[in-house]
């Protein structure tokens, strides 16, 4: 027994929610509820009254799902709870356990019959919240090589799995067979072999896929991959009062988790009535402008599809007209690369004009603040259907030139705002305070979300701070004397980006602590919405939780509003989900799925299914409700409109590219090819992100030529119905909440043509693409969980339905969007 506030509370006392569970009876009806004797205890007792919730939400926001890594996991209760002292126990698939005063973490062991989901409760002060846990879906998967006669010293695996480090895969030669048994999660991984001979694909594997760089990757297939037999969640109706919800499902759970907020549901919020999941909304949710019902299930082949809710003040929200710029999962984000945009004050215009020593494009351009808030305040982006912007670093950098590119000969300037010599002045070139107060009144106005570009992995040789701290960072040099720059993966947090780069040494305690109340200032001091994070991965986890949780209690709880953070990581889905969730980062860019959507939509010869399959893993580390960043391009790559018409070579340097001839478009087909593009990030759950200029198809190699200055006028009629069509999408997705909030079920794929299906309640959508050179009619069955709903088309291509078949005719390089006549 412990005392809270003098109160004796004695924790053997804490009752445990009956679990909601189903199973399957194939001798009478499909599915009937199982009650446990306690269950029906429990219910006799309070048969009489309904359940009163916890009234103390102490965790912040929605909590994420604890995703279990192994047997031994690590749990950071700082994760979900900002201030430990409020932790009385924690309650984690029926163990109890009680944590140090201050415990930041503890180990957890899976027990060995652990269900696919549970939960872990945590108490305080006589109220609990709930975590859902999941079990790690971990398989030993033993891969072998056949050197066929060979003779190798070593042989080593880089992919996915590994962050494309051979040093972390090591085979051992066995009876003549080099072997190695890896960790892996199911699905389909990208790798190559690394013997003494280098990189390549596995002999042995016919199974590859173009790696877009003028190569092939080999495929691993590892686990049952089949989501058929998984459940399958949907929202089907909901009362006219918008207090009751139903939903269905296509496979067989075993259990549901059901959610509002972070208390889990249990009788009498919930019954199974003809075949569906009812869900009462607690009447505690009327006293919230916007809460949510979450549920998840699982049966014995893994963990389904999850839902999310959004309620108003306990009501279903069932228009888009009810979202606003708060509601995260509705956000359509626009990546302004500030000095490349729009110059709005000509006179803080200050280029290095030296073209002996820096070239014109390597040199600062003149746009600046007051530049994208004169576009907001004359409509582009909400013309756009944009409602988030997100601009590139502001703060202060060194005037002088750095770096060397030889050919042709020049240096840079800091036109870009990644060379930081300061943590909070503005640069003049940029702006002033004033100027970026007004635009973000301004954009918020106009109902837009503003979030910062923030640097955290380095500072500018000339940041004063560096310069009084020379031991607060990294060691320019490894062990053996050799420099650590540019060592990406095997020395990815310590790596300097350059020799006028310092990489801050955040694993010191007051390195983070002055960075972060840094970055929490910029947000509190000019009311920004959130941030982009820099090279995510190259800065270690203490200083991502330690920003998290001084964003939820100084930004979140004291001034109650939401904040959003996206971050910036290359490699596998295993590393960029380990930044994502409750105490970490909303999200990250899935430059997984670009890679493949660039192979898929900008050249023939790349499938669908090789698209379809990286999208799914996706949802399987991300979750199919998730905050991340689907891209068009970014300031790091060449650009799309360029690869897909053919103008910029997938084996040629795009870098290089860009220096030495001017890259165009090619063939106008590129444009057709980017507006599909376009189309599958805003259909697809997560949130699609425009790099500028590619709403209209602004060409160019890789940096600095994928950073030409925007283009507003004089557009020829490829770019303006380009420009037309991402914006009638983004409209479109801003205005159906299916596209916002629904499930998502691929119907159909092949090499050519791709279909997937979305529902949320009455809305329905259906998304449909052809990437062939001829016309083509694809006929899919339409799954009775669409609804029976009228269909209408957005872009005029031809459709039929007869009883549950639909048929669609798709012209050449072509998408189509289908609607219910709800919207």
């Amino acid at each position: 027994m412990t005392k809270r506030d003098g109160v004796p509370f004695h924790r053997d006392s804490i009752p445990v929610p009956i679990s909601f569970r189903y199973l399957q009876n194939k001798s009478a009806k499909p599915m009937r509820k199982l009650l446990s004797i306690l269950s029906i205890l429990l219910l006799m007792a309070c048969a009489t009254q309904q359940p009163k919730l916890p009234s103390d939400h102490f965790i912040p926001g929605l909590a994420s799902p604890l995703r279990l890594t192994g047997e031994i996991s690590e749990i950071w209760l700082s994760d979900y709870i900002p201030d430990l002292n409020l932790v009385d126990s924690i309650i984690i698939d029926n163990e109890v356990i009680t944590p140090s005063s201050g415990e930041e973490m503890f180990i957890f062991q899976t027990p060995p019959d652990a269900r696919p989901m549970f939960e872990m409760l945590v108490w305080s002060g006589g109220n609990y919240q709930s975590v859902p846990v999941m079990k790690s879906r971990k398989e030993e998967h033993v891969y072998t090589f056949d050197p066929e006669g060979q003779v190798f010293q070593s042989v080593q695996l880089a992919g996915e799995f590994n962050g494309w480090t051979p040093s972390r895969t090591n085979l051992e030669l066995i009876d003549g067979l080099w072997t190695v048994t890896l960790p892996l999660n199911p699905g389909r991984y990208q790798y190559q072999l690394v013997t003494d001979e280098g990189w390549s694909p596995d002999p042995g594997n016919p199974d590859l896929i173009d790696n877009n760089v003028g190569g092939f990757n080999s495929v691993m297939k590892a686990g049952e991959t089949d989501k058929t037999k998984m459940p399958f969640l949907y929202t089907d109706t909901y009362d006219h009062a918008g207090r009751k919800i139903m939903i269905g499902w296509t496979t067989e759970p075993d259990e549901f988790f059901v959610l509002w907020q972070n208390i889990r549901l249990e009788e009498p919020f919930l019954s199974i009535k003809k075949g569906r999941l009812e869900i009462s909304i607690p009447k505690e949710a009327a006293g919230f402008e916007r809460s949510y019902i979450r549920i998840y299930t699982y049966n014995e082949y893994g963990i389904g599809n999850e839902i999310l809710v959004p309620l108003e003040k306990g009501r279903v929200v069932t228009e888009a007209e009810q979202l606003n710029r708060a509601d995260l999962h509705a956000q359509i984000i626009y990546n302004v690369f500030v000095d490349r945009f729009f110059n709005g004050n000509p006179e803080n215009d200050r280029p290095i004009g030296d073209p002996s020593l820096v070239l014109p494009s390597a040199d600062y351009h003149g746009g600046d603040i007051a530049g994208v808030t004169q576009k907001i305040r004359g409509g582009y982006f909400t013309g756009l259907g944009v409602n988030t912007i997100w601009i590139s670093p502001i703060v202060l950098n060194p005037d002088g030139a750095y770096g060397l590119w030889k050919n042709p000969l020049t240096r840079f300037s800091a036109y870009h705002g990644y060379w930081p010599i300061s943590f909070t002045e503005i640069d003049p070139r940029m702006g002033t305070a004033e100027e970026l107060k007004e635009l973000v009144r301004e954009a918020h106005a106009h109902g837009i979300n503003m979030l910062l570009d923030f640097v955290a992995h380095h500072v500018h040789e000339l940041h004063p701070y560096y310069i009084d701290n020379p031991t607060w960072t990294t060691s320019l040099y490894l062990p053996d004397g050799t420099l650590n720059t540019e060592k990406w993966d095997e020395h990815r947090l310590t790596t300097w980006f350059d020799v006028f780069l310092p990489t801050l040494d955040l694993q010191q305690p007051e390195v983070t602590e002055m960075l972060s109340d840094s970055a929490v200032w910029w947000i509190t001091e000019y009311g920004l919405d959130g941030f982009r994070h820099d090279a995510t991965k190259h800065v270690p986890e203490i200083f991502w939780r330690t920003l998290t949780r001084k964003m939820k209690q100084q930004v979140v709880q004291a001034e109650k509003r939401h904040i959003y953070q996206i971050g910036e990581t290359y490699g596998g889905p295993k590393l960029i989900a380990s930044y994502v969730g409750s105490g970490m980062l909303d999200g990250q860019f899935d430059f997984n799925v670009y890679d493949a959507a660039l192979g898929v939509f900008a050249r023939e010869a790349d499938p669908f299914t090789h698209l379809d399959n990286t999208l799914q893993t996706s949802f399987d580390f991300y979750g199919n409700h998730n905050l991340m960043g689907y891209i068009t391009g970014n300031q790091d790559r060449g650009r799309f409109i360029s690869y897909a018409g053919g103008d910029l070579k997938f084996d040629e340097d795009a870098k290089e590219a860009g220096w030495t001839r001017y890259i165009g478009v090619g063939d106008t087909v590129g444009y057709r090819r980017l507006s599909m593009l376009t189309a599958f990030n805003m259909t697809i759950p997560g949130l699609p992100v425009i790099y500028y200029g590619d709403e209209f198809g602004l060409p160019g190699g890789n940096d600095p030529d994928c950073r030409r200055m925007m283009q507003f006028d004089d557009l020829d009629e490829h770019e303006l119905k380009t420009r037309e069509t991402a914006s009638k999408l983004a409209n479109l997705r801003k205005n159906n909440p299916a596209l916002i909030y629904g499930n998502f079920q691929t119907l159909e794929v092949s090499e050519k043509t791709y279909v997937f299906a979305r529902r949320y309640f009455d809305d329905a959508a259906i998304v449909a693409f052809n990437k062939s050179d001829q016309a083509m009619e694809i006929k899919v069955k339409l799954p009775s969980w669409v609804g029976k709903q009228s269909l209408h088309s957005n872009f005029g291509q031809e459709f039929f339905i007869e009883v549950n078949d639909l048929k669609i005719v798709l012209a050449p390089w072509s998408f189509e969007i289908l609607f219910s006549n709800g919207h």
